[in-house]
């Protein structure tokens, strides 16, 4: 086990010493005690690239702590980027800012469905989406997604022919699965939202971490998804939560739509977090691709483990995100929760598959963005826990 864990090569992926981790005071380290591993929640174990750290000490050192004045550096650099890595423009005219991600997919539920009015997910699917949709009074309706963790167009056509006019939550890609939808798989989707009246919003804050080898599709490229739209950050591929920022982009037959959101919403993105993502979409590409070859690594990794020391477990197999979607059902038979079996027994905190919703149960998640040692340690808790 040791061995294949120095296999894994790194890239900027890894802060490996669990005490200069243990310093660190955000959610991940901090909600869990001290023996606990913890491999839950979406934060990345990485360094700060350097262009990011310099900007944000610069900023503070000038005291330069407001109101964001413009986003629309941000949207350059977006734009840049997208051309460059998904050969898309992102207009800089139909993108408007937000706080972070799930603040623009809520606010476009708020605009886009009337009170009583519904939104289609397809669970297994990141917690907050649901809960957001439903403390906006919204009706829920399912399509879920199929056994391989794509989505299911026959789910889909029964969810949009049950609420014509709704709003689709599309996760590309998708979390937890880690699935990354194919063109095809888009196209079907917007000839179905066409046909049904369903908007599509895009949450595709995972966008960036597809490495080399797989493709990332935008959702707003696809023909017929211009009633549509996407909300981006640099958040998840460069480790800039605390930092927040993100933008909501609408497709050419949405701008309209996007203008009617208020001005004081754009206010909610904080200033430090547009010039934290501006810097690492525009200067931070070959510290991305460090980090996309360590999560591969680490992804190869923990498929190793698993059949060696797991047997009965099953890994979803994936291509984007860095997170794993484990299939647990033949350790425990009738155990809903796992992970609370491995927290428990095996001191690591994994994310409760439950916690996603339908096709949850028996399942968890493992957040890969870790040192290739701290990942192999890991395994082996989770398989002391089933001994």
């Amino acid at each position: 086990m040791a061995e294949a864990a120095a296999a894994a090569p790194g890239g900027p992926l890894l802060v490996p010493d669990e005490k200069d981790l243990r310093r660190r005071t955000s959610a991940k380290w901090r909600c869990h005690p001290t023996d606990v591993l913890p491999l839950w929640v979406a934060e990345a174990d990485v360094p700060t690239p350097e262009p990011v750290a310099r900007a944000l000490r610069e900023a503070i050192d000038r005291g330069d702590l407001g109101y964001p004045a413009d986003h629309l550096g941000y949207a350059r650099a977006l734009d840049a980027f997208s051309r460059e890595r998904w050969g898309v423009p992102v207009p800089e005219e139909r993108t408007f800012p937000v706080g972070d991600v799930m603040q623009g997919v809520t606010e476009l539920i708020g605009l886009l469905t009337p009170p009583d009015g519904t939104v289609v997910i397809s669970p297994p699917l990141y917690p907050p989406i649901a809960e957001l949709a439903r403390h906006r009074g919204r009706r829920l309706v399912e399509a879920p997604l199929d056994p391989a963790g794509r989505m299911d167009p026959e789910a889909l056509e029964r969810a949009f022919r049950s609420a014509p006019g709704s709003v689709y939550v599309l996760c590309n890609p998708h979390n937890p699965t880690g699935t990354v939808p194919r063109p095809d798989e888009l196209d079907t989707l917007a000839g179905l939202a066409e046909r049904y009246g369903v908007r599509v919003v895009a949450d595709e804050i995972h966008g960036p971490i597809v490495p080399p080898g797989a493709r990332f599709t935008p959702w707003l490229s696809r023909p017929g998804a211009g009633r549509g739209f996407s909300v981006l950050s640099a958040s998840k591929s460069w480790n800039l939560p605390g930092v927040k920022a993100a933008l909501i982009v609408a497709g050419p037959e949405a701008e309209r739509d996007l203008a009617s959101l208020p001005e004081a919403l754009g206010h909610a993105a904080s200033h430090l977090g547009v010039l934290a993502h501006t810097v690492a979409l525009r200067e931070c590409g070959e510290w991305l691709d460090g980090f996309l070859a360590g999560v591969a690594a680490n992804r190869r990794l923990l498929t190793r483990l698993v059949d060696l020391l797991l047997p009965g477990v099953e890994v979803l197999e994936a291509e984007g995100t860095y997170l794993a979607w484990l299939d647990c059902r033949q350790l425990w038979p009738g155990e809903p929760d796992p992970a609370a079996r491995f927290l428990e027994r095996g001191r690591v905190a994994l994310s409760p598959g439950p916690e996603f919703g339908t096709g949850g149960e028996g399942r968890v998640r493992i957040n890969l963005a870790c040192s290739p040692a701290l990942l192999a340690e890991a395994v082996r808790r989770m398989a002391a826990a089933v001994d």
